[in-house]
């Protein structure tokens, strides 16, 4: 019986180091670790893209009684010193004062507005100025791109949208890397006229309420690659240690049971 007991116990020992190897990655690597079934979390953060400088905007106005009204209005029937090309696609470049130059209209401040914002300005504009009494117009970003650095690498996520997350970045890169330190995953953006890094964990709930949760066009996301030979050795130093552990409890059940037979 106490042979019995004394294998069930190096057996055990074995089983809590393996686990304990387990539970060491999980923490490090695992996401939202603290959201349970159920869980709910209000947003702190509401989140629209504001418009700022170097940003390309594509402005269509449209008029449902006149269509010829709007024409002049349009990109597609002009050209001027801030409008730009891109690809298939044509906008106004916001220059470094955060001015736009709008057909007829002149110059209009856009810094600072969300889209919506600058649709119902341009909107409103054309109403009082006498232009179309009954102009719909359409805001897009067009470069809202978010850009990755890290393991060596560099991607840049073109957002559809005009709206994502930090995870749904993560999302989009496909995870960051084995050797990457998830605690430590910064964000970096210009904020009135510096720039400003912050440093998410999305292992916690909490990064749902970190300001830079929302990313916005042109932030960086820069991951800290954790030193290779660093994690190598980890790896090696518990792969070894279960080894060993295995190794010795096979030889003194081995033993235990070589004496029991011979007996």
């Amino acid at each position: 019986m106490v042979k019995l007991r004394t294998i069930k116990t190096l057996i055990f020992a074995a089983l809590i180091a393996v686990a304990a190897t387990s539970c060491i990655t999980s923490r490090r690597a695992n996401y939202l670790q603290d959201m349970t079934q159920g869980s709910q979390i209000e947003l702190e953060n509401k989140f629209e893209a504001k418009i700022a400088p170097y940003d390309e905007l594509s402005i269509i106005v449209t008029s449902p009684s006149d269509k010829k009204l709007a024409e002049p209005f349009n990109i597609a029937n002009l050209a001027g010193t801030n409008v730009v090309s891109s690809g298939q696609r044509n906008g106004y470049l916001v220059d470094v004062n955060g001015n736009i130059e709008f057909p007829i209209l002149g110059t209009l401040h856009v810094e600072g507005m969300t889209r919506l914002q600058l649709q119902e300005t341009i909107s409103n504009m054309l109403i009082t100025k006498g232009h179309i009494h009954d102009p719909y117009v359409m805001v897009r970003f067009n470069n809202f791109k978010v850009f990755f650095l890290g393991n060596g690498t560099g991607r840049v996520l073109n957002i559809q949208n005009e709206r994502c997350t930090f995870l749904e970045a993560l999302a989009m890169l496909n995870d960051v890397g084995i050797y990457t330190r998830r605690d430590h995953i910064g964000v970096m953006r210009e904020v009135n006229g510096k720039m400003v890094m912050r440093y998410l964990d999305p292992r916690s709930s909490d990064v749902f309420n970190d300001p830079f949760f929302m990313l916005q066009q042109n932030d960086f996301i820069i991951a800290e690659t954790v030193n290779a030979g660093t994690a190598r050795s980890e790896f090696a130093y518990w792969t070894g240690l279960i080894g060993t552990v295995v190794s010795v409890t096979s030889l003194i059940t081995s033993i235990i049971l070589y004496k029991s037979i011979s007996k």
